[in-house]
């Protein structure tokens, strides 16, 4: 059954509340008849206890006394609700009867069956009887059976009965409607998220649903939606400046081979300057190459949740001092162009392990700018130490320092702070990106600080 979200509230609504009228309605019956039952049994009690004393037993034989006088009251009273009286012996053979019942008789139950009130048949009608023994001396003799008409009370069975169900079809009808109307107004507010979300594409990000003034659930789902709209069109807004910046520096290292290539078939030239030149183009090739590289690297680290490689990676482990030991090797000759000092201090009471992939790229991203960025003859100081939960590894370089409005930007892919003024050192912005990234990836924190002129400390906690 296919049904609108408003008919399937309406329909809940409907079928609960049903379920309670149909107990309350059951519970109004029973009640009703429990009632009626009550008062007639209290009556048929009244009128045996009251006949039994009334009766003689003469051997075998029970008989009622004053039979005559019943048959003159019946012949000058008009008995609205008769009662009606009847003797049997032990055995269940009649013994005498009421006037009233002239050639009918009411019905016996043996010993076993009868046990209090009960509802039999006279004559094709409904009645309600009582059978109690009658004793003498402790022992048996017979019974008496007071029975009353059943048929008015029935009838009113039958016609509360029947007011009850109509009453409940009506009210489910009415029910279903006025519920439908309320589910209605109830999901305007999703009509229009509805109908904001459907108006939104890429190119028009910027308008957000309509909060509702109650602040209920409603209103957290239209909060929900407007905050990923946020960050959606944060998200795309830096893809496509992360595109516009990949395509510039891509079309910078392109331009400049470009341009040389097309000199060098101007014209024949000397050896030297063949060789000049195809260096020079090399060198563009290198950089285009790396540029590469670090964007397919940043590829990976933001779909590392989705792969097998991530569990493997992280699974590796290396102690922290190789991993420093293997990247100052690799910038051995950086180093020793800038003739800087090295301070390393490992502090640490164990063995400091930390994932061998991500730490890598962290640790070789964050001491490549350090030595980058140094003065010259200026000191580079590395100290591991223990953390609570993890270890500690500080870089400090003594070199130009960050502009204090540029900090909060340094993560971004392709932001260099003050780059005009540093033409001679060669980057593209991508380091710390890839830093954050794969700090991220392992759940690592990059503490960054920096004065500018005097230098930058990154903290890593692993």
């Amino acid at each position: 059954m296919n049904l609108s979200f408003k008919n399937r509230i309406a329909l809940h609504y409907m079928i609960a509340t049903a379920i309670i009228v149909a107990v309350v309605f059951s519970v109004v019956y029973i009640v009703v008849q429990e009632t009626v039952y009550q008062n007639l049994d209290s009556d048929l009690n009244y009128e045996a206890e009251k006949h039994t004393d009334e009766i003689k037993i003469l051997g075998d034989s029970i008989q009622f006394i004053n039979k005559e006088e019943w048959e003159e009251m019946e012949h000058r009273e008009i008995q609205v609700n008769p009662v009606f009286l009847q003797i049997f012996d032990k055995n269940g053979n009649l013994m005498d009867k009421s006037p009233n019942l002239k050639e009918d008789e009411l019905p016996f139950k043996n010993q076993e069956q009868f046990g209090g009130h009960f509802n039999e048949h006279l004559n094709k009608k409904p009645i309600r009887q009582i059978q109690i023994p009658i004793e003498q001396n402790g022992k048996i003799k017979g019974y008496i059976v007071a029975a009353m008409s059943l048929e008015s009370s029935k009838m009113v069975f039958l016609k509360l009965r029947n007011v009850l169900i109509i009453s409940y079809l009506l009210l489910l009808a009415g029910l279903y409607y006025i519920s439908r109307y309320l589910a209605g107004r109830s999901i305007i507010p999703i009509k229009n998220i509805i109908e904001t979300t459907n108006r939104i594409t890429k190119n028009n990000l910027n308008e957000r649903v309509d909060l509702p003034d109650n602040k209920d659930e409603l209103f957290d789902l239209s909060s929900s939606i407007n905050e990923l709209l946020q960050r959606i069109e944060n998200a795309i807004q830096k893809e496509r400046q992360f595109t516009s910046d990949a395509s510039h520096e891509l079309r910078t290292p392109l331009a400049s081979l470009r341009g040389t290539l097309e000199v060098l078939i101007r014209k024949p030239r000397e050896k030297y300057e063949y060789e000049e030149k195809i260096k020079h183009s090399l060198s563009e090739i290198d950089r285009m190459t790396t540029i590469i590289e670090q964007l397919l690297l940043l590829a990976r680290l933001d779909s590392k949740s989705n792969t097998n490689a991530f569990a493997s990676n992280t699974a590796i482990t290396s102690p922290i001092s190789i991993l420093i030991d293997e990247i100052l090797s690799r910038q051995k000759l950086a180093i020793s162009a800038k003739g800087l000092m090295l301070d390393l201090k490992l502090e640490t009471a164990k063995e400091a392990l930390v994932p061998q992939y991500y730490a890598n790229i962290i640790l070789d991203n964050i001491i490549s700018n350090a030595i980058k960025y140094s003065k010259v003859k200026s000191i580079l100081h590395i100290t591991v130490s223990d953390a609570e939960n993890g270890i500690i590894c500080k870089i400090k370089d003594e070199g130009i320092g960050i502009k204090k409005e540029d900090l909060d930007k340094l993560f971004n892919p392709f932001f260099r702070s003050d780059a005009l003024n540093h033409k001679e050192i060669f980057g593209n912005g991508l380091g710390l990106s890839i830093a954050k990234k794969a700090s991220e990836a392992i759940n690592a924190k990059l503490i960054l600080e920096s004065e500018f002129g005097v230098g930058t400390t990154v903290t890593i906690i692993f």
